[in-house]
């Protein structure tokens, strides 16, 4: 993607602040950036919101960065080594079949993303064509999908997590679709 020299040229002379409040955008790259920018401001205002994105940058850098943080293989068992404390080789010591529980934590975000993610591409094309059919035929077809709707939420995830587990047999794969409702 390319600026063109008109749009370099409102950038450079009237700076980027000026650029981005202008009150008429020159064109749909400047709309753009003023769009996420004004987005940005909002948000930033929010210190929760802040302070939650925080901790989902931080959880993305330690998943991406987990064989850097860690030597030691998370699933290795040490047997010699197990119940060990906290000590500098292993920071949050060690479990009961002498895995690092430091590296399982760290390990683990990887997992912890993989679920959210498999969990977001399902539930929200699933919940846009649940609405769509509810609210195109309405009437008794709406009643039907939302009485569905709501025996499901009315389920605490846990519980319907381990339903599922135990219906389809334990894994990431099957606990993460138990999960689809949120």
């Amino acid at each position: 993607m390319t600026i063109s020299s008109e749009h370099a040229d409102s950038v450079n002379t009237g700076g980027l602040r000026n650029w981005l409040l202008a009150p008429e955008p020159r064109g749909w790259f400047q709309s753009s950036a003023q769009q996420i920018h004004q987005g940005w401001r909002k948000f930033s205002l929010h210190p929760l919101g802040l302070a939650g994105l925080a901790i989902i940058v931080v959880l993305i850098v330690v998943a991406l960065a987990a064989p850097l943080l860690t030597s030691y293989d998370p699933i290795v068992q040490d047997m010699a080594g197990r119940l060990a404390p906290p000590s500098a080789s292993h920071w949050l010591g060690t479990d009961n079949f002498g895995r690092d529980v430091f590296s399982r934590v760290i390990y683990g975000a990887r997992t912890t993303l993989y679920i959210i993610m498999l969990v977001t591409v399902i539930v929200a094309p699933l919940g846009l064509l649940i609405g769509t059919v509810s609210g195109y035929f309405g009437g008794i077809v709406d009643e039907v999908l939302m009485r569905v709707t709501d025996i499901f939420l009315s389920f605490p995830g846990l519980v319907l997590a381990l339903g599922f587990a135990a219906a389809l047999g334990p894994g990431i794969t099957n606990v993460s679709a138990s999960d689809i409702r949120r």
